[in-house]
């Protein structure tokens, strides 16, 4: 029998509870942030930039990425842990790499969470480098409302 093969294809709605599994699986979402409306806010700009890793009707990859006119930014690079070291992750930023060089992007940009030393050495064997800069950020949109307090 042969084995499925792994094939890249744009994020599909329907692929929404399969990718925010994946993320979980792979440790990438955080309580103050709704993978949902991550994935509604992507498919508001450049959709075509989110795309999905399959095994035959399977999702077992997926990244966003996108261009802003100066820098091709990548965010929730992810593959399940069963389908790890498989070079499914390099085919992704491949791919990302090609459709943001076609849009004519110098750079892409890219955060890893600090001590993810497995990560960092991934993207060092792709070339990416890191930056002398420091991550700064502002919540404009709160995901997750904070809890009220309850009264007696």
């Amino acid at each position: 029998m042969h084995a499925p093969e792994f094939s890249i294809r744009p994020f599909q709605p329907a692929d929404a509870d399969a990718v925010v599994q994946l993320w979980h699986d792979c440790q990438l979402t955080r309580p103050w942030n709704d993978p949902y409306k991550d994935i509604a806010r992507k498919m508001t700009v450049q959709p075509e930039m989110f795309l999905v890793g399959t095994v035959g009707s399977n999702v077992v990859a997926a990244v966003m990425a996108g261009y802003d006119g100066h820098r091709g930014w990548v965010n929730y690079l992810a593959v399940a842990p069963a389908y790890q070291r498989r070079g499914y992750a390099g085919a992704l930023m491949q791919e990302v790499e090609h459709r943001l060089l076609a849009m004519g992007c110098p750079k892409i940009s890219l955060l890893v969470r600090s001590g993810n030393a497995a990560v960092v050495a991934f993207y060092k064997k792709l070339a990416f480098q890191q930056d002398e800069v420091v991550s700064l950020g502002k919540r404009l949109i709160p995901d997750i409302e904070p809890p009220q307090p309850t009264v007696p």
